[in-house]
């Protein structure tokens, strides 16, 4: 695979985050290719031909298959700019292998050598000479300057003349929502038209309402920020919205409506909003050039490769509806202080003065989510906040937190989190926590004594 070239396909009322996050990430990918630092997971093996005069630093690479390490063939390269035609098969390594080619994971070299592309390493936060692994274009139907959501003004291209592109990655970020807004109908006749050409389609936050309006959701598992999802699920009947994931990667096999002209049937990425964008790009960088490389992008974010229980956008989702109003508002309050209470939809159902049914068909309707699943996230995101805030018993914290045992407080936490309570401890405490009776703190991390 060459240079991918990754879409931002962006309505007038962009939300800015939600396109500078998967950017950024993409660029970050970008620049620790270039400078040798990852492996590209489809790389080719680097062999050239090559004898020159000389014995320098310059790059070269041919008849091969060059890859991010930084590796470069040809022992007689030249230190000039000049080409140096290979004429017996040799294979060596030179510290002076660079960016252009070197990285993409299956550019074919020419032979010759380019001295040029040394400067790409040396300065870490020099771009590229030319696209390594990304070329990245953000668009808009009538381009020029668009007007973003905080306000900051973003340039674009007109994405009619993306017509004749290749295209990789189409991602469109989000915009603001309310029960009235109109989705800007030539972007979404765009998507539904340039959409099957994509290898992947992806979506940030609010930008899953333009893949759903072009048809490509239709059957399909998506997320969007929770606080949107009911709206998502009301508007567009036959996409299954889940509001807890912070990203969704729904392979599609047989998604889309019988004989609709938009079915895509490749695969199709949404995520929550804003930094949920920043995971989902790390995940396509994972996917494109391997877990070196995303997690060196990661390191250059200072964010999680993958956050610890980062499959749940439900922290957020909790303390925002507490405090927003809204039917259950006072019922949410009830049941975060009534955790080690037998939480069933009769309970619940009777503290809000409903027969059961009418309960949990409108607390979907209200909410996005069944009320099980707001018990279990109320849950754990009560014992989340002891762990990384205490130095209580594991067995404390499930009787406090309605767990019951400390069994189903694992199996909680590695079914929602992959992690297990301790570790998760061990990733959140704050080192500020002073130990409880019982517990041993060793090098900032608890552990449970005996």
């Amino acid at each position: 695979m060459g240079v991918r070239h990754v879409v931002f396909a962006v309505a007038p009322d962009l939300v800015l985050l939600d396109a500078c996050g998967p950017l950024e990430a993409f660029w970050r990918a970008e620049l620790a290719m270039a400078e040798g630092g990852g492996h590209g997971q489809d790389h080719g093996h680097g062999h050239g031909h090559g004898h020159g005069p000389g014995h320098g630093k310059g790059h070269g690479h041919g008849h091969g298959k060059g890859n991010g390490t930084g590796t470069g063939t040809g022992t007689g390269t030249s230190t000039s700019t000049s080409t140096s035609t290979s004429t017996s098969t040799s294979t060596s390594t030179s510290t002076g292998s660079a960016s252009a080619s070197a990285g993409t994971g299956n550019r074919t070299g020419t032979g010759n050598t380019n001295s040029n592309t040394h400067s790409a390493l040396s300065t870490p936060a020099s771009p590229p000479t030319r696209p390594v692994a990304y070329r990245t274009t953000i668009a808009s139907i009538d381009g020029g300057v668009l007007q973003t959501f905080p306000g900051l003004p973003v340039v674009t291209e007109r994405l009619d003349s993306l017509d004749a592109e290749p295209i990789d990655t189409l991602i469109v970020p989000g915009v603001p929502i309310d029960p009235h807004c109109t989705l800007q109908p030539e972007l979404v006749a765009w998507i539904r038209r340039n959409a099957p050409r994509a290898r992947r389609v992806c979506s940030v936050c609010t930008g899953a309402f333009y893949l759903a309006a072009a048809g490509l959701l239709d059957g399909r598992r998506a997320t969007t920020h929770w606080r949107e999802a009911a709206q998502l699920a009301r508007r567009f009947p036959n996409v299954q919205v889940d509001a807890d994931p912070i990203f969704i990667r729904d392979a599609g096999a047989g998604a889309g409506a019988a004989g609709s002209a938009s079915q895509h049937h490749g695969v199709i990425w949404t995520s929550a909003g804003v930094t949920a964008g920043i995971d989902l790009a790390l995940a396509l960088i994972e996917e494109d050039l391997g877990h070196a490389v995303a997690m060196q992008a990661a390191r250059r974010l200072v964010v999680f490769m993958k956050r610890p229980g980062g499959q749940s956008q439900f922290s957020a989702a909790l303390a925002a509806q507490a405090s927003a109003g809204g039917p259950f508002e006072a019922l949410h309050s009830w049941m975060a202080a009534h955790l080690r209470e037998d939480l069933t939809v009769e309970r619940l159902a009777e503290r809000a003065r409903m027969t059961p049914r009418t309960f949990a068909r409108r607390y979907v309707d209200e909410v996005g989510r069944t009320p099980a699943k707001t018990v279990s996230a109320l849950r754990l995101e009560a014992a989340s906040q002891a762990l990384a805030e205490s130095r209580r018993p594991l067995k404390r914290i499930a009787l406090d937190c309605g767990f019951g045992s400390e069994q189903n407080l694992r199996r909680a936490f590695v079914r929602r989190f992959g992690v297990l309570p301790l570790e998760y401890r061990e990733r959140f405490m704050s080192a500020m926590t002073p130990p409880a009776r019982g517990v041993i703190a060793a090098d900032g991390i608890g552990f449970e004594a005996g």
